[in-house]
């Protein structure tokens, strides 16, 4: 271990997977809360249509993915709120949009086709030094806010009408988490990729929520259960040279289905 520190590279996933496993600990529990899971899903999805854009324009795939993922994460909300259209219908047809717009500019990207299985799967190892300033500046503003607004994100989360009693800015507060749900996501791409991520946001929330309902105890837990899995599939994802994202989510698999059997002992 002390030799693999030497290298620049493990050094930059080991902190990545401490900061996406804050930050998707802090985010996943409010997903999990509001029941929002299939719209995390369609958002990650989404976010391949910023990539193909990315490619093919030149620019960099994570910060065209993560603009699509905004606008996308903004227009279900908008959609669903506007009550034309069901919330699970939007999401569903964002969620087509984005994968059918991802393969159509990829398709047309000149050159040789992009590796696009960094993204999909996800690979620790790839983690460079500006994911991590990108993410250590989503971790502060999680933590800020979080911090500020604590009361009103927990009401929001688990009685929406009796937040809007409180006179709490509840649309203000959806809008607001739906953005950090956006960027958590495509910030976190690299780690595990499109295809497993939605597991990582919710899989170690489950798990602690078996043993307990307290919102802060569930995002502590979820954060050490993440970066508890983030570490075996980092050392997996090393020593045999395969994307880790698939690891980390066996990992996560494997504590929940234990923990779901001492439960019932």
């Amino acid at each position: 271990m002390t030799e693999l520190l030497q290298y620049a590279f493990f050094r930059n996933a080991l902190l990545g997977s401490l900061l996406t496993s804050i930050a998707c600990g802090i985010i996943g529990t409010y997903i999990v809360s509001r029941r929002l899971v299939f719209i995390s899903g369609g958002i990650t999805h989404a976010s391949f249509g910023g990539l193909g854009l990315g490619f093919y324009s030149g620019v960099n795939p994570i910060f065209t993915a993560l603009v699509f993922a905004v606008f996308s994460s903004l227009g279900v909300e908008w959609v669903s709120r506007s009550n034309q259209v069901r919330e699970d219908s939007a999401i569903a047809g964002i969620w087509s949009l984005g994968m059918a717009v991802g393969v159509l500019f990829i398709f047309l990207t000149p050159g040789y086709a992009p590796n696009l299985s960094t993204y999909l799967f996800g690979n620790i190892l790839t983690i460079s030094s500006a994911d991590i300033y990108g993410m250590l500046s989503l971790v502060v503003l999680l933590v800020l806010t979080f911090a500020l607004f604590f009361k009103e994100i927990v009401y929001t989360a688990f009685d929406k009408e009796f937040a809007f009693t409180q006179g709490l800015a509840v649309q203000w507060i959806e809008r607001l988490m739906m953005v950090f749900i956006a960027v958590t996501t495509v910030l976190s791409i690299r780690l595990v990729g499109i295809m497993l991520l939605m597991s990582l946001l919710t899989l170690p929330q489950m798990t602690v929520n078996l043993y307990t309902s307290v919102y802060k105890r569930i995002i502590w837990g979820s954060i050490a259960l993440s970066f508890l899995s983030c570490f075996a599939g980092l050392m997996l994802s090393y020593f045999l040279n395969v994307p880790s994202g698939a690891f980390i989510i066996l990992v996560l698999v494997v504590i929940f289905l234990a923990a779901k059997a001492l439960k019932r002992i």
